[in-house]
């Protein structure tokens, strides 16, 4: 092992990794000098994540999970794509009220929910929940601000709301501006009941430096800047520089403003979980936690603990022979293991008190981190260790103190042993059908683990629908993530696979219609097939709203931005209309029949 080497797997970073096929990867020498250099790391001097930093929890480490022997069923969904006859082209925090209604009666325990964090409401085109620019507050234009104490019909026109309900893509922009104005003016008006200064000085810090951004940034985008700190002239850039702190003086209304946007969407997502409450869902609110923050927004400026100048990314796989570069900072491993995992606990505490559940974003974090220097592509890149330990018990200390089941999205590249971690520390693994096969076929249901939540498909792959008629495979090669050759082999995969996935319905009883044709899924098939999975031993599963209402477009196309609607398709039905749907009736049937509420 060369001196280089050494001093790198001293702070953490993998000279060399394996891939998803078994094969050895070497990080070029470039990268490990690269990331030292990043991670602050002193030529010659050991770093905190040597060797003996290895993949096991401290003893103890427990997450909560339910002791009561329950099979659980809920319905996972984006809320930006929900339609409904109020709201103002985007779904919002009354939609998901309601939702909790309708979906309490027909049997589910929970609604699992895309990231709510808080992106840029000066550059609403940055609309990707899982590139925030802060995990600790939530998303303002997911208030509904016809509930507002202090709205008034007359504030908007009643035709530009019709016009954003009705354009089957979100118009992040349209939305924002609408928003905003509106929120702006109940904010001015006189004796507004949120405005007082006791609400106004809770969040602390991390609030008021939020607030600090989110003026600063529309600020620079009025004089032709960019959103994002990174892109404002020099002066600019040091949260606690001469420039914005006479910023921060002269525009304390503004900086207020932000702090109450905060306050009014966590009172409205409490709302939510109060219905979830009464609706009768023992878990309510399953809520995403993204696995970090965009580079250039308020979570990482004038923040210490980000890594400059490296992102966060993936090895090439089968999906992606390039790799993919999700354009994410890393918070330091370095610091995290100096600190006992301080950061990451701060972070676990406020995400659990506000849901009955969390999905970690890709677990594999608490362990290691792809991470790929600036100006390099993703094949360039390694991993770096986290101290899994302290991460653990940060978060299982939070999951036991708000009573909040964690959930670890554990796909992709899956180090031998962590699947076990997680189970032995009770972080549900995360089973999906389209994955789960063997040289065989698809794995049984009854060979699903205890400890996991099992579902067809998640945000990042194709609806039921999509899958059947294998338009991800055309989708990838037309953008460039697959070569031919790999399309038409993963074309005659996928006619294997509709075949084995009939025959095993077939085996059980579920189907006996013959073949269907390819290019549309009927919905007895697609009811069966839910029904199938949700005899798993698993303590939770999920359904997909967007297979409850028959959609064939993705929600997202990974390592695509521009060429792709990500993010912004809508439903094709109301919120009106879900209840009603044959095929939402029918797959909420089959899993009632299987997980009853008890």
């Amino acid at each position: 092992m060369s001196e280089l080497e050494a001093r790198a797997r001293s702070h953490g970073i993998q000279p060399d990794y394996e891939g998803m096929n078994g094969d050895r990867h070497d990080a070029p020498a470039e990268t490990l000098e690269h990331l030292l250099a990043a991670f602050g790391a002193e030529h010659n001097v050991p770093g905190p994540l040597a060797e003996e930093h290895r993949m096991e929890a401290h003893p103890g480490t427990r997450c909560h999970l339910p002791d009561d022997g329950s099979r659980t069923w809920g319905v996972a969904l984006q809320l930006y794509q929900i339609r409904s006859a109020r709201n103002w082209g985007i779904g919002d925090f009354e939609d998901l009220r309601q939702l909790a209604g309708i979906l309490g009666r027909v049997g589910a325990n929970f609604i699992g929910l895309n990231p709510l964090h808080a992106l840029f409401l000066s550059n609403p085109r940055h609309c990707s929940p899982f590139s925030p620019s802060n995990r600790r507050f939530l998303n303002p234009l997911y208030i509904a601000v016809d509930m507002l104490p202090g709205y008034e019909a007359g504030m908007v026109d009643a035709a530009d709301i019709a016009a954003l309900q009705e354009v089957p893509l979100v118009d992040y922009p349209a939305v924002a501006a609408l928003k905003l104005r509106v929120l702006r003016q109940i904010w001015q008006a006189a004796g507004s009941p949120d405005a007082s200064e006791t609400v106004l000085t809770e969040g602390g810090a991390d609030l008021r430096r939020h607030a600090l951004f989110e003026a600063v940034s529309a600020h620079m985008v009025a004089q032709g800047q960019g959103a994002g700190w990174t892109a404002w002239p020099e002066e600019w850039q040091a949260v606690d520089g001469p420039q914005v702190t006479r910023f921060a003086e002269t525009h304390a209304a503004e900086l207020r403003f932000y702090r109450w946007l905060q306050h009014v969407a966590d009172r409205q997502l409490a709302e939510a979980r109060d219905a979830c409450d009464q609706a009768g869902m023992g878990i309510g609110l399953y809520l995403d936690f993204a696995v970090g923050e965009a580079a250039d927004g308020s979570g990482a400026w004038g923040n210490a603990l980000v890594v400059p100048g490296v992102r966060i990314g993936a090895p090439p796989d089968y999906f992606n022979e390039t790799g993919q570069d999700w354009g994410l900072a890393p918070l330091s491993p370095v610091a995290m293991a100096a600190r006992q995992a301080a950061p990451f606990a701060a972070l676990m505490e406020q995400a659990t008190q506000q849901a009955g559940a969390l999905r970690i974003d890709h677990a594999l974090g608490l362990w290691q981190l792809f991470l790929i220097p600036e100006g390099a592509g993703a094949a360039q890149g390694t991993y770096a260790r986290y101290p899994i330990a302290d991460m653990l018990q940060a978060l299982a200390r939070a999951s036991c103190q708000n009573r909040t089941i964690i959930i670890g999205e554990d796909l992709g590249n899956v180090p031998p042993g962590f699947r076990d971690l997680m189970e032995q520390v009770g972080i549900l693994s995360y089973r999906i059908l389209l994955f789960e096969r063997t040289e065989d076929g698809f794995v049984p249901p009854e060979e699903y683990p205890r400890d996991a939540l099992a579902c067809l498909s998640t945000h990042d792959l194709p609806t039921f629908q999509g899958w059947w008629r294998g338009d991800d495979i055309d989708l990838r090669r037309d953008h460039g993530l697959i070569s031919d050759k790999a399309a038409e082999e993963q074309a005659a995969s996928r006619r294997t696979e509709r075949a084995q996935l009939l025959s095993d319905l077939a085996a059980l009883g579920r189907w006996s219609d013959g073949v269907p044709d390819v290019d549309s899924a009927p919905d007895d098939l697609a009811a069966a097939v839910h029904g199938m999975l949700a005899t798993a031993p698993s303590r939770l599963f999920a359904a997909r709203l967007e297979d409850m209402t028959r959609e064939v477009h993705p929600v997202n196309i990974p390592s695509t931005t521009d060429e792709y609607p990500n993010w912004q398709r809508k439903l094709g039905v109301t919120l009106e209309q879900i209840p009603d749907l044959p095929l939402f009736r029918a797959i909420a049937g089959a899993l009632r029949a299987e997980r009853p509420r008890t």
